[in-house]
């Protein structure tokens, strides 16, 4: 029951501006739709979409809880984490190298043709 109303997400043209004028995924391409599967249940399609879209409902719970605590306790705790420098760089370092092996998957998966489909050229 389920799958019929996830056909959609499917077929449809993605809103990304930068795959719209290049028929290329940007980095965050797949995060949306990683999401929806991963609050539908299907983990596997999830991580197929997007490997850090389960990543980021955790993080924004956990934000939540953390930030809760931090009123609760008049203490910070989120401050370091968001401010260190080392931990954002070796994210986008992550980022960066997941966004390269998807880039190859990408064209080794795709024809020319089936690309310029996936732009606003064709």
């Amino acid at each position: 029951m389920l799958n019929n109303h996830n056909d959609h997400l499917e077929t449809d043209q993605s809103f990304c501006p930068f795959k719209m004028i290049s028929g290329f995924p940007c980095p965050g391409c797949g995060i949306t739709k990683s999401l929806v599967y991963f609050y539908h249940g299907d983990i596997y399609k999830s991580v197929s979409y997007h490997i850090l879209g389960p990543f980021v409902i955790v993080f924004c719970w956990l934000t939540i809880i953390i930030l809760t605590t931090e009123i609760i306790t008049k203490k910070e705790y989120f401050t370091g984490l968001l401010y260190n420098r080392k931990l954002a760089y070796n994210m986008a370092y992550f980022l960066a190298f997941y966004h390269l092996i998807r880039l190859v998957l990408f064209v080794r998966n795709n024809s020319f043709d089936d690309i310029l489909h996936q732009s606003i050229w064709f």
